[in-house]
């Protein structure tokens, strides 16, 4: 098996299209081999090399996918979101110790004056809309000296990526060259991957969904990966159609955008047959999954993954009727276990506990952050566990069903109850097209339950009968006593939505000082 980046595009044809994006010709492998050469030759010779940082901050699209794959074969890859404000990448670009950034050609934004307050190395992508997608050059406006032109071994660091943060400063997660290669040949494993396989990807690829599901599981197996400039329901289906992809990667509420739009385009549906369709990055309501497999046509696979596992830890296995509706599947790579929430010991898997995983897949630990990883990492039984923050339990098919967050479970007077199902009940509710519970501050009882509601079009549905129907179908300490109903439910930069902080960004509360 493939250890590093460059294990990874070594042995396919040299004409296979790799990487395509709209109205672009097609990328092969020899020409992302012949990219790869190029991007190391423009950064040795910018001082940049084995074991160097460099910060990405492109948009979404062939360049920023070809950028992270040669850039990862001959130095550490440290990917940004283009959205963040210049504070933002100061934080981000001082707490990475970050060498060097590759921006676009004539970008004069805000990473561009955080770059230059930290003197990095600036290197300047450029492409020709009528070359292959994914090809580019590479122009430094400055060089950092000598370069340690080796070729990076399976224990260097390939990829660093920050937790979200939602509750402290974000951990830096250093994922090695063998953990990225390992996840991609997990994920090419679990879908059955094959070089006639074609991946729409709509995934930001700052985020590990994007970088490791879609475009390096793809490379892994020889495959193609079309990229969007990002993504928007408005234009999926058109994408699609261009695209004819085999299967497309999401997180839930783009999976709930989707289906909004899927009615009016039926024939596109029919024309291009998907072989399956995957979500990650959150659990996938019930009700959603069975709507999907429905229009689609094609096995929904949820799957379960974290940036410290290099993405992915669990899968529905392939195939119509394998999937098991709110679970998120069985081990898929890493060895998965639970553990006793508040003792470093392993307990009966059919018992409810902490998720924990071992495997070559794992980060050797977070950066810089001692009391992290005394907190997250634990031995038993021979071998290293990762603490995933989740709870959850396994069935007698060894499908783990996942019961919230541990630090998401709202603890309403004692009483513990799971935001994920008070979800699933109220998305019963055929009116009802999302929905997130949450936690609401509360005086005497320390937590309450509240939701807020995305209601379908002409709906009348008001707060008194939503929390009526779910008092009928749940014990009355899991009811919300507070549903907000909004147009749109708030979310993060990768479209996932966080419960922690929901009742401060509905201004139901005051936010913290």
């Amino acid at each position: 098996m493939a250890t590093t980046y460059a294990a990874l595009i070594a042995t396919h044809p040299d004409d296979a299209p790799a990487i395509g994006a709209p109205d672009r010709p097609w990328l092969d492998y020899a020409g992302l081999r012949a990219q790869t050469e190029a991007t190391r030759s423009a950064l040795h010779a910018a001082g940049v090399g084995r074991g160097d940082r460099v910060a990405i901050v492109l948009p979404n699209g062939p360049e920023m996918a070809s950028a992270f794959i040669t850039v990862a074969q001959v130095a550490t890859t440290a990917p940004l979101n283009p959205a963040y404000r210049q504070e933002e990448f100061e934080f981000y670009l001082e707490d990475l110790k970050a060498k060097a950034i590759i921006l676009a050609e004539g970008y004069d934004g805000p990473a561009f004056g955080a770059a230059q307050k930290f003197g990095l190395t600036i290197l300047r992508l450029s492409f020709d809309a009528k070359a292959p997608a994914g090809s580019f050059g590479l122009t430094a406006e400055s060089s950092a000296g000598e370069a340690n032109t080796g070729i990076p071994h399976p224990d260097d660091v390939a990829l660093i990526l920050h937790t979200s943060g939602t509750t402290s400063r974000p951990k830096i997660v250093p994922l090695l060259q063998s953990n990225v290669a390992a996840s991609a040949h997990n994920i090419m494993n679990s879908l059955e991957l094959t070089a006639r396989d074609r991946c729409m990807n709509v995934m930001p690829l700052f985020h590990i969904h994007g970088l490791v599901a879609a475009v390096s599981a793809s490379l892994a197996a020889g495959a193609s990966i079309w990229c969007t400039p990002g993504f928007n329901a408005l234009a999926f289906f058109g994408q699609m159609s261009d695209c004819k992809p085999t299967w497309y990667t999401a997180v839930p509420t783009m999976h709930q955008a989707i289906l909004s739009r899927a009615g009016r385009n039926a024939e596109i549906i029919e024309a291009v047959k998907l072989r399956f369709l995957r979500s990650s990055s959150a659990s996938l309501p019930a009700p959603v999954m069975a709507e999907l497999e429905k229009t689609f046509n094609a096995p929904v696979i949820e799957g379960y993954g974290m940036t410290e596992a290099a993405h992915q830890m669990c899968s529905n296995p392939l195939g119509m009727g394998t999937q098991k509706p709110g679970a998120v599947g069985v081990a898929a790579g890493p060895e998965v276990r639970i553990a006793d929430e508040s003792d470093d010991v392993l307990i009966d898997d059919a018992a409810i506990g902490e998720v924990v995983i071992s495997g070559p897949n794992v980060t050797p630990g977070y950066e810089g952050n001692p009391e992290a990883n005394e907190k997250n990492f634990f031995e038993a039984g021979g071998k290293r566990w990762f603490r995933t923050g989740d709870q959850g339990t396994f069935d007698s098919d060894r499908y783990l069903h996942l019961t919230g967050r541990l630090k998401e479970i709202i603890n309403r007077g004692g009483e513990k109850v799971s935001p994920l199902e008070v979800d699933a009940i109220l998305l019963e509710h055929d009116e009802i097209a999302q929905v997130v519970t949450f936690a609401l501050p509360h005086p005497k009882l320390g937590e309450e339950v509240a939701a807020a509601v995305v209601v379908t079009e002409g709906s009348a549905l008001d707060e008194r009968t939503i929390r009526d129907f779910a008092a009928s179908r749940l014990a009355d300490f899991k009811t919300p006593r507070k549903v907000v109903i909004v147009e749109e439910l708030p979310k993060g930069a990768t479209g996932k939505i966080q419960r922690i902080g929901m009742a401060e960004k509905l201004g139901l509360v005051e936010k913290a000082a």
